[in-house]
C-alpha cells in the first residue's frame, strides 16, 4: 500500500482518487460551510427587518446617529481586501509564493483597519451613552435629534449585526495568518494552492455582508 502511494506529493490526501476530487471535495465543504454562514445571517436580517417594521422611526433616529463616514470607509477597505484577495489566489495559481504573501498581508492589513475604525465607532456610541437595553443612556447634547422611544431597540440590532461581523473578521484574521505561515513554509504551488482559494472564499463572505450591514443600518 506504502508502493502505491509513493508517488502521491505530501499534500494529496490518500483517501481521494485524484488531486482534482481533492480540491472538489474540498471546495464543496467550505460552500457548504459558507450557505449555511448565509442561513445564520439571513435569520438575524429578518429579525431585522420585522424589528424595523415595528419600530420605523425609532430605526430612522438610531441610523441618524451612525457615523456614515465611518462605515462607509470600512466599506472601502473591505472592497479593497477583496481585491487583494483574489490576487492572493491568482499569485498562488501561478506559484509565485512572494507575491502570495504580499496580497495576504495587505489583506490581514485591511481587516486590522477596519476593526481599527470599528474600535472608535463603537467607542463613540459607549461615550454617547447610545447602548442596548438596561445600558441605554443617550447624552442628548450629542444627539442631532430628541431619539424616540425604543430607539435602543435599533442599537440592540446594531450591536448583534456588527458585532457578530466583526467576530467573523477576527476569525478571518486568524484563517488568513495561518495561510500566509504556510505559503512561506512552501506548502502551496501551481499544483496545489486549495487552503488559499478557500479562505479567499470565507473572506469574500465577511466582505458581503457587510455590504448589506452597511446601507441597512448606516443609510436608511
Amino acid at each position: 500500500m506504502a508502493h502505491a502511494h509513493a508517488d502521491r506529493p505530501a499534500w494529496h490526501q490518500h483517501h481521494f482518487h485524484s488531486p482534482l476530487q481533492q480540491f472538489e471535495s474540498a471546495k464543496l465543504g467550505m460552500w457548504l460551510f459558507l450557505a449555511q454562514e448565509v442561513l445564520f445571517f439571513s435569520g438575524l436580517f429578518v429579525a431585522y427587518g420585522v424589528v424595523r417594521l415595528g419600530y420605523p422611526e425609532a430605526f430612522a433616529a438610531g441610523a441618524a446617529q451612525l457615523n456614515v463616514w465611518m462605515g462607509g470607509g470600512n466599506t472601502l477597505v473591505l472592497l479593497f481586501s477583496s481585491l487583494t484577495a483574489a490576487l492572493a489566489v491568482r499569485s498562488a495559481q501561478l506559484g509565485e509564493r512572494k507575491q502570495t504573501s504580499m496580497y495576504l498581508y495587505v489583506t490581514i492589513a485591511c481587516a486590522f483597519m477596519f476593526m481599527f475604525i470599528k474600535y472608535f465607532e463603537y467607542s463613540e456610541k459607549f461615550a454617547h451613552g447610545l447602548l442596548p437595553g438596561e445600558y441605554w443612556h443617550p447624552h442628548l447634547e450629542h444627539a442631532t435629534a430628541l431619539l424616540p422611544a425604543h430607539t435602543h431597540v435599533f442599537f440592540g440590532i446594531y450591536f448583534m449585526l456588527t458585532g457578530l461581523h466583526g467576530v467573523h473578521v477576527l476569525i478571518g484574521i486568524g484563517v488568513l495568518a495561518w495561510i500566509a505561515v504556510r505559503n512561506n513554509r512552501g506548502e502551496f504551488s501551481k499544483d496545489y494552492w486549495t487552503p488559499v482559494d478557500l479562505a479567499a472564499l470565507y473572506w469574500h463572505l465577511v466582505d458581503l455582508v457587510w455590504i448589506f450591514l452597511f446601507p441597512l443600518l448606516y443609510l436608511i
